[in-house]
């Protein structure tokens, strides 16, 4: 099952890389749950969806350096590029701790820092 959930995230973090956000929401329950700590919760696709339109202007840049997986977890650290409302390039650094439910994801805690 780990493996399984590892391979969902990159098909998901790949789709969402190539500007198919719709492809990525298909790897999501219907009743996801992203919270950004610190910042924000969204529940449900229509949340994420809206999200991903305002702030996905360019597909983001994932750089995967780590994905850990136990039970029904599945930790990616890496570091993440996207542009911002002025149309530059800002970096990032995450972890994101991702919880399966019946073999899609079903929920975000995301840890994200500026670059600087």
């Amino acid at each position: 099952m780990n493996s399984d959930n590892k391979t969902i995230l990159l098909n998901a973090n790949e789709a969402v890389s190539k500007g198919d956000n719709e492809g990525f929401l298909s790897f999501c329950s219907d009743d996801v749950v992203w919270e950004f700590v610190g910042d924000k919760t969204m529940r449900g696709k229509e949340a994420i969806r809206e999200y991903m339109r305002i702030n996905y202007l360019e597909p983001p840049k994932f750089l995967v350096e780590n994905l850990v997986a136990e039970d029904d977890f599945v930790t990616a650290i890496g570091k993440i590029n996207m542009k911002d409302e002025s149309g530059k390039i800002v970096d990032y650094s995450y972890c994101d701790i991702w919880r399966f439910y019946n073999g899609k994801m079903a929920e975000l805690k995301a840890f994200v820092i500026k670059s600087i």
